[in-house]
């Protein structure tokens, strides 16, 4: 049984935990904000430069040259707003779930200690009924690190994936542009 300075100690630490996520989601934010500002931005003066160029073009294969010359640094300049923004996401992402699996953490120790406080406590003959529960207990904190393994395999294969995309259209966009010129 939990005293009142445990319970007034664990609610602490919640509303703790609760506010530090608070904090890193609206970091999170901020630097998606702030990515954003500056890709609006470098897009607005490329833009304009891009137009002043367009006046003084003088003929179609300056204009197509000018225009192929366009389109390779725009290409890379999305993936890498996109790898940016993949990245603040899966660093935010992954402080609420250190945080998560840091809370699951202690929460299969207080109920592991309450169990051991239990047996210690239990009548003769309730040996079985302790043995299940123990049982249960080992299960499910099997199958919560089952979940957290799983998650960690799906968001390596997802960071894989997207640093494999953001190459391939780099690639594919490369040669697109070299092609018109």
């Amino acid at each position: 049984m939990m005293t009142a300075e445990q319970m007034i100690a664990a609610n602490k630490a919640s509303i703790d935990t609760l506010f530090g996520l608070s904090h890193q989601a609206f970091a999170g934010v901020e630097k998606l904000v702030e990515l954003n500002m500056a890709a609006a931005k470098a897009a607005m003066t490329d833009n304009q430069n891009h137009v002043h160029a367009l006046m003084s073009v003088k003929d179609v294969q300056e204009l197509m040259a000018l225009q192929a010359g366009y389109l390779q640094p725009l290409s890379e300049k999305a993936v890498s707003f996109s790898r940016h923004m993949y990245e603040i996401a899966t660093s935010t992402g992954s402080e609420f779930t250190k945080a998560m699996e840091d809370k699951a953490a202690e929460t299969q120790k207080a109920v592991s200690n309450l169990v051991d406080s239990a047996v210690k406590n239990a009548p003769a003959g309730s040996e079985t009924a302790v043995a299940m529960v123990k049982s249960a207990i080992a299960a499910s904190q099997s199958a919560i690190e089952s979940v957290q393994k799983a998650v960690k395999q799906a968001t390596e294969a997802a960071e894989s994936n997207m640093h494999a995309m953001a190459a391939s259209a780099v690639a594919t966009a490369a040669p697109k542009a070299t092609r018109k010129r």
